[in-house]
């Protein structure tokens, strides 16, 4: 087997940036599982701010002149994600009724990357941890579809609560591993 070891999103000095947003994703799910009753308005404006700013940092690190490598997902993730991010900052209302929607379109797009990102290092050491990580968000992605659809306003509650922290525990690991090499 080989024992090389292959990163899909490259390697920026960008990297402690993504980081801290997923230590603010992991905070702001343990403070929603702690306080449910704060709702959706609570939510979509921490969510709407955290895609705002996850979204600038993808731009920042798709447009460095030493564009890593995997440049063109980080381009279309960070333009949805601002644009995505915006809406629900802006229109509380639409919010509500798009919230588990747009969850779970964010969490399918994650997911897809993570399974391509497996596919692409197979053969590799620890490729299949990538794999598994893409399965958990498109099941994550498919409940809050089936939470939208039954409008069930619990179910979305504790799925957002536990998505923010998986999420952002993935986007610290995504983190740690795109650091550069100090050689």
């Amino acid at each position: 087997m080989k024992t090389d070891y292959v990163n899909f999103w490259g390697r920026t000095r960008w990297w402690w940036a993504l980081f801290i947003v997923g230590v603010l994703l992991v905070i702001a799910g343990f403070v929603y599982w702690m306080y449910p009753v704060m709702g959706y308005v609570v939510v979509s404006m921490l969510f709407g701010w955290m895609l705002i700013l996850t979204g600038a940092v993808q731009l920042c690190v798709s447009a460095s002149i030493k564009r890593p490598k995997g440049w063109g997902w980080w381009l279309v993730g960070g333009v949805l994600n601002i644009f995505v991010g915006f809406m629900l900052v802006r229109n509380v209302v639409l919010t509500e009724l798009i919230l588990p929607y747009f969850f779970a379109i964010v969490f399918f797009f994650w997911g897809l990357n993570a399974i391509i990102g497996a596919i692409m290092a197979r053969g590799y050491r620890f490729w299949w941890l990538n794999l598994i990580n893409g399965v958990l968000l498109l099941i994550i992605s498919y409940f809050f579809i089936e939470s939208g659809f039954l409008q069930d306003a619990i179910m979305v509650s504790v799925l957002t609560a536990v998505a923010f922290i998986y999420w952002g525990f993935s986007l610290m690991i995504v983190a740690n591993d795109m650091r550069p090499d100090d050689n």
